[in-house]
């Protein structure tokens, strides 16, 4: 037997530290398939470690310790991918450090430890499902999937760095999720990229250890193929009449919410937003997420220099903290908002966000924590209000748009308005998307941010428009490439056209049917090959 073929026999001797460290260096190095890096190869290498880890895991007698050892083993793997994937959290406490860093550790550690139990939970159950042939590769991508696709929900749901991102990152393979969406993406990396641990398998001739390998590249090469046949061949029209220009302000975080930094704030938005020869022309003006640190509303100080600054008949598309009803405590409900400005200085559309950041805009038990003096990062008392449900948003000039406020756009399941009962569904005509990643300075964080936007509108076949504070600001078309982009840390603006939808995706239209039959299909196939297996 080859030095190689030791591996797997390797780890599982080596004393159960190494074992672990092992876990959790391989979930590290499964970070670097993430923007910025898009490295998704080296989940060929990482994924067959957690493939030997549940091997092992599998050989324990009783269920109860099988499960176990399989959950230690993913959850490991977990605890290293989120660490080294999502440690640019951390970045936000430092913003208001006297305040907020001693929860650093509970960011850069503790969410991680959290969404690692997802990891492990997919785990430990293979592992009661596992068996000696190609199929547990199977087992290991359905049940993975089927966490990763928990993970997006359980208590409010955070699908961050979900697996499937790895090959979006490539938008030849990324056309796929306009038919299989997210979860089909997650199913197919995980499948074909822990290919390469039956080459390690005692059991079986060469050409049975090589086979699942040589389908998985077939399979890759397929879809890869297939996506560069789309970009290709699928043509892109501009709605006709629309000029867009997107500023960008790249505005320090510790300046955006002082109300003592209110003029010297919109001194620097305007005269950002007049850059490139002024804005005649242009009919659409945006400006990211929380743009100000006061009350639009109470302010018409700046609705006069806004009207002066833009052409007559523009609006100006902004966030904007709104108020709302008064509460009993005698504040008013503030809405984390999207709100059109007109020429004349008045308001003439808004959208609240619906799906807010737990501890960034709100506290769980907000009242009773606040009792003890604690805060969400925004320092908002109170919190903010959720909206009541996401509606299309109306712009003069514009297709109806899809408002996705910060991390909204993360969450493929929660995207598109329901239509109103007995009402025919309305389709949308892009997907507007503004945010803050300030919080996050020049780390990996707003790289990551943009790709899951991205997505978004390669699943719904929508453009999509997205404004931020410090990057990444881009118009995007329906097939996910960049019309014009703004990278992250970079003042300015960005002028463009709005490209036209393209027909409903077949996961536009589906929804999770179409990926959750694939895990059906693909149950179903592990089942015939695991009886194969048993009998040979």
């Amino acid at each position: 037997m080859s030095p190689a073929m030791l591996m797997p026999e390797r780890l599982r001797a080596a004393p159960a530290r190494l074992r672990a460290l092992a876990a959790l260096f391989a979930g590290a190095f499964s970070a670097l398939a993430m923007p910025p890096f898009g490295l998704w190869p080296v989940l060929a290498a990482t994924l067959p470690v957690l493939v030997w880890l549940v091997d092992d895991a599998a050989r324990l007698e009783s269920r109860g310790r099988r499960f176990r050892a399989g959950f230690i083993a993913g959850w490991l793997f977990g605890l290293g991918y989120f660490i080294a994937g999502l440690w640019w959290i951390g970045m936000a406490f430092l913003v208001q450090a006297d305040m907020f860093v001693w929860l650093m550790p509970f960011a850069v550690v503790g969410l991680p430890a959290y969404l690692a139990l997802f990891i492990g939970l997919g785990c430990g159950l293979a592992s009661l499902l596992w068996s000696r042939g190609a199929e547990r590769v199977l087992v290991l991508a359905i049940a993975l999937t089927l966490t990763e696709w928990l993970r997006g929900h359980v208590l409010t749901g955070f699908p961050w760095n979900n697996f499937g991102y790895a090959l979006a990152d490539d938008l030849r393979f990324a056309q796929a999720s306009a038919v299989i969406g997210l979860p089909g993406l997650c199913f197919l990396t995980l499948a074909t990229l822990a290919t390469p641990a039956l080459l390690f398998d005692r059991d079986g001739s060469n050409v049975a250890r090589r086979a699942p390998l040589g389908l998985a590249v077939l399979l890759l090469a397929l879809l890869w193929g297939a996506g560069q046949w789309r970009l290709a061949t699928t043509e892109i029209g501009t709605v006709p009449g629309a000029r867009l220009r997107i500023m960008q302000p790249d505005l320090p975080q510790d300046q955006k919410f002082r109300y003592d930094a209110r003029r010297s704030v919109m001194d620097r938005y305007i005269a950002t937003s007049e850059s490139q020869g002024g804005l005649a022309g242009v009919t659409h003006l945006f400006w990211p997420e929380s743009a100000f640190p006061f009350f639009l509303e109470r302010d018409s100080e700046a609705r006069e220099r806004i009207a002066a600054l833009l052409p007559p008949g523009a609006v100006l598309i902004t966030g904007a903290v709104r108020l709302g009803a008064m509460l009993p405590s005698g504040r008013p409900e503030a809405f984390n908002s999207l709100r059109i400005i007109d020429s004349d200085g008045g308001f003439a559309g808004d959208a609240d966000k619906v799906h807010l950041v737990p501890f960034g805009e709100y506290l769980p038990f907000q009242e009773t924590l606040e009792s003890f003096g604690l805060e969400q990062l925004t320092r908002l008392r109170g919190g903010f209000t959720a909206g009541e449900a996401r509606h299309l948003f109306t712009i003069p000039g514009l297709p109806p748009a899809v408002p996705l406020i910060c991390y909204e756009a993360i969450f493929p399941d929660d995207l598109l308005p329901p239509a109103a009962e007995g009402a025919p569904a309305v389709r949308p005509g892009f997907l507007l998307n503004v945010s803050n990643d300030a919080w996050f300075g020049l780390t990996p964080g707003p790289y990551q941010h943009f790709e899951q936007a991205r997505l978004r509108a390669i699943e719904q076949g929508l453009p999509l428009v997205r404004a931020t504070n410090n990057g990444i600001s881009a118009i995007v078309d329906p097939l996910g490439r960049t019309t014009g982009l703004l990278p992250l840390g970079v003042r300015g603006v960005l002028d463009g056209t709005l490209p036209t939808p393209i027909p409903a995706t077949i996961y536009a239209r589906y929804g999770n049917l179409i990926p959750f039959g694939v895990l059906i299909c693909a149950a179903l196939l592990a089942l015939g090959m695991r009886q194969r297996t048993i009998h040979a």
